[in-house]
């Protein structure tokens, strides 16, 4: 077996909140712009929130931190860093290197899905800027047209070219200096939108319906399955592209306070998707749980009823294209990475090899098969990757370990808490979510 070799040694974060930005982008993006606001339709409002938030809190944040530290520690991606852990155990075992490559084909997996929504998300603003999007009859037929088998060929091509381009400069010049632009850009856009759907008569309603908790619906044992797999999916918790990230993090960073701000700041872009789809949604009268086609079927029925609905499609859309590069680049990396690391290639020959895969099964599933497909990595495969990321960490390389790895940088000793959440609490609910995440179909 060849040796993994470490290869970005001269590509790193500059500084701490370069990495968090990136870490931040890599969260925000389909899970909180569509699934979230989604999800709060569909089990009562704030019945979901709470929950959502105590999952975050209780088992994300510790999932967050463990896969940081995993990644920076082995000073390498999953695939590289999961052979190193084995091989602390025995040498020469390749066992590690065969579940390293469980997260990265899941990474690889919901990239080639979400590059087929980037080329909806840059078709829907195309359409914003010249103004089609408030003249459509049919917003419903148009967006099947577009989700149709082959029917968004040349969309999903310029969105996966966009963020190749992005990525091929590099970690501090490239991922770092993009999502230090896109994930601010994104707060403030939708903060715009957020004062503008206030304004909208019949918004409160929306505002009641998300912060007012449904405690009969909280009783429902599916709003808790569904609200702590959502923390996962929400916060990147995959075994891949939060282990990459933490390898190009410099070991005098505190991952504690980074981990922190991560949580919070996903969180925060979640409510804040809910504030803005949540009440523009009730202001029409429209289904707060209309599923896949609130994002582009619902939103553009409400745009088209809004004052300056024009100007407002044009931030909405722009907003969601930020939060969704910044999302698949990180997929992508992982990936990437691998084939940097394991077969020694040069960063844009490894970008090109993953994008042709990413676009030649992409056209294939980009319509019918899509959901499908979808379904299957996120059910299947994401949540085994978190799993399994949690399990070497914190068990395979042990509690000293672990506790070292994430003690460096940070001067305040890390409290006694951490390994019963890590090993225990953290460990089993993975368990938990991949197992009702089968049972009941996906719960991400």
């Amino acid at each position: 077996m060849k040796m993994i070799h470490q290869s970005t040694a001269n590509d790193k974060f500059k500084n701490k909140w370069g990495f968090i930005i990136a870490c931040i982008g890599s969260s925000v993006g389909m899970a909180n712009i569509w699934l979230f606001p989604y999800r709060i339709g569909e089990f009562g409002g704030a019945a979901f929130l709470i929950p959502y938030i105590l999952f975050v809190i209780l088992i994300g944040y510790t999932g967050v931190i463990g896969e940081m530290a995993f990644g920076r520690s082995m000073q390498t991606g999953p695939l590289g860093a999961f052979t190193k852990a084995f091989q602390m155990k025995k040498e020469g075992s390749r066992i590690g290197e065969l579940i390293g490559l469980i997260p990265v084909i899941g990474s690889l997996g919901i990239a080639i899905g979400y590059s087929v929504v980037i080329g909806w998300i840059l078709r829907y603003l195309f359409s914003s800027i010249t103004g089609s999007i408030v003249r459509t009859e049919d917003a419903g037929a148009e967006f099947g047209a577009l989700a149709s088998n082959f029917g968004s060929i040349p969309w999903h091509t310029l969105g996966l070219v966009i963020v190749l381009l992005c990525m091929s400069f590099g970690v501090a010049k490239g991922i770092e200096k993009i999502n230090k632009f896109m994930m601010p850009a994104f707060f403030v856009l939708f903060l715009l939108l957020a004062v503008q759907v206030a304004r909208l008569p019949g918004a409160s309603a929306g505002y009641e319906y998300m912060f007012r908790p449904d405690w009969g619906a909280m009783l429902n044992p599916k709003t808790w399955v569904y609200a702590m797999g959502q923390a996962f999916f929400s916060l990147s918790l995959a075994g891949s592209g939060t282990v990459v990230y933490g390898s190009y993090l410099n070991k005098d960073v505190d991952i504690l306070s980074s981990a922190k701000n991560v949580a919070i700041f996903d969180t925060l872009a979640a409510i804040l998707a809910g504030i803005v789809i949540i009440p523009a949604v009730f202001a029409y009268n429209m289904a707060p749980n209309s599923g896949p086609g609130l994002l582009f079927i619902t939103i553009p029925t409400v745009i088209q009823n809004l004052p300056f609905g024009r100007l407002f499609a044009v931030i909405f859309f722009l907003a969601v294209l930020f939060a969704g590069v910044t999302s698949l680049m990180n997929l992508l990396e992982s990936p990437v990475e691998a084939l940097q690391t394991r077969f020694h290639l040069p960063r844009k020959l490894s970008l090109a090899i993953v994008g042709i895969v990413t676009l030649g099964v992409g056209v294939f599933v980009e319509g019918d098969l899509l959901s499908a497909w979808m379904d299957s990595i996120s059910i299947y495969v994401i949540p085994l990757g978190a799993l399994l990321a949690g399990i070497t960490m914190f068990w395979v390389c042990g509690s000293r370990f672990a506790r070292n790895a994430i003690q460096e940088g940070r001067k305040k000793p890390v409290g006694k808490w951490l390994e019963p959440m890590t090993k225990y609490v953290f460990c089993g609910v993975a368990v938990a979510v991949y197992i009702l995440g089968i049972f009941f179909g996906g719960i991400g």
